[in-house]
């Protein structure tokens, strides 16, 4: 069987193609600039990038031209809609009432767009793509995945806040998390690299890219998180604040004389590590500043990675223990500076890398702790698309 797995944006649709025997991905794109001029689609198969200037003005008509191109004897993979067994949905948040894989229904639908007051950007373009789909595939099955899953088992006294508690009565006010399918993934894949049972495992994975996450996962489940009742929470990210003391909120409010909305902004798009570096949300641009002497550069990334190793020993709290410890993500799995400041803050827990490997491993599959570390450290590249494949694949034969 294959799945169709997209991933909808305000103004993009990226997807991928996975043949379920095999698990290998066929296909995958990107349809840009969605109602805007001069969109386009960027889809590589057999390692061969095309390009196709094209305009689309909304959703419908960008999943159209893709499934054209999936059908194309030169570009495509799949000779009918038939061959197609199913298309999955990457769904941000799903609140609380959403945590598992399941069927699109208009039940799932309303409520996906209920909750998208804390995902606004990402649950309403969603929706657009499963309401894009369904218009162009009515005959495909199609699944939600959603990236608040993973996290349902985080007990209640870890994802309540210290709030009135007829905030969470009223408006569900509490820690969900995110980067779930690329946790659960992590999590499984580093368990098979070991050879033992993930249910044997205290696992800190740690999803680090522009947007970044921890997660302990303990016996297979997941115990904490860092991002809290949106993804703005935790981490120090590429330009989100994560964590603050919330005075600074209200203190910069009255300062600024800044609405909501505007406050909003600041925390999601111009803090972080681009807020403090002042040069760019991109890990990349800042670390070469900091190697030419950009003072700021270097604050950034020092700030970023003390917080990382911070928040890799609450996991240690929440779990009892840390067995091993793995970087996925874009700046997990390439950032050589990064793992190596990371680990040595950890060194109180007894946390060795090989330093020549580290520097040697960038975007592959590889165990980076020296024989004599107490922790184990990995890194593990992420596919989530394969995991919401897997999850949309057990969904469709169940029912």
């Amino acid at each position: 069987m294959k799945i169709l797995v997209i991933n909808s944006g305000s103004s993009s649709m990226k997807y991928q193609v996975i043949d379920m025997e095999t698990e290998k991905m066929l296909v995958k794109g990107n349809f840009e600039r969605i109602g805007q001029p001069n969109s386009f689609l960027t889809h590589k198969v057999n390692n061969v990038k095309h390009h196709f200037e094209h305009q689309v003005s909304n959703h419908e008509k960008a999943i159209k031209f893709i499934l054209s191109r999936l059908l194309n004897k030169h570009y495509g993979v799949l000779k009918n809609m038939d061959e197609l067994g199913g298309i999955a949905h990457r769904i941000v948040h799903g609140g609380e009432n959403l945590r598992d894989a399941c069927l699109v229904t208009e039940d799932v639908i309303n409520e996906i767009e209920r909750v998208a007051e804390l995902a606004p950007l990402h649950n309403k373009s969603a929706v657009a793509g499963i309401r894009a789909c369904q218009k162009v595939a009515p005959d495909v099955k199609m699944v939600t995945v959603f990236d608040t899953g993973f996290h349902k088992t985080i007990p209640v006294e870890r994802y309540l806040y210290p709030i009135p508690y007829e905030y969470y009565e009223k408006y569900h006010i509490r820690k969900y998390g995110f980067h779930g399918t690329s946790h659960k993934y992590v999590a499984n894949r580093v368990a098979e690299l070991m050879n033992k049972d993930i249910k044997d495992l205290k696992i800190v994975n740690c999803h680090l890219g522009q947007g970044a996450s921890l997660a302990a996962i303990k016996n297979g489940e997941c115990v904490e998180t860092t991002m809290g009742l949106t993804p703005l929470g935790g981490l120090c990210m590429g330009s989100r604040s994560g964590d603050l003391d919330p005075s600074v909120v209200t203190y910069l409010m009255k300062k600024l004389n800044a609405t909501p909305e505007e406050m909003d902004n600041i925390l999601n798009k111009k803090s972080g590590v681009y807020g403090i570096s002042q040069i760019s949300l991109d890990f990349r641009d800042v670390e070469l500043d900091s190697i030419s002497g950009g003072a700021h550069a270097t604050l950034a990334l020092d700030v970023f990675d003390y917080t990382v190793a911070q928040n890799i020993a609450k996991c240690a709290v929440a779990m009892g223990g840390i067995d091993v410890i793995t970087f996925t993500a874009g700046v997990g799995e390439k950032a050589v500076l990064d793992r190596k400041q990371i680990c040595k803050h950890l060194k109180v827990f007894g946390v060795k890398i090989d330093q020549e490997l580290n520097k040697q491993t960038k975007g592959e599959e590889a165990e980076l702790s020296t024989p004599d570390s107490k922790i184990k450290v990995w890194v593990v590249p992420t596919n989530e698309e394969l995991q919401i494949a897997k999850e949309t694949l057990e969904i469709i034969k169940n029912k």
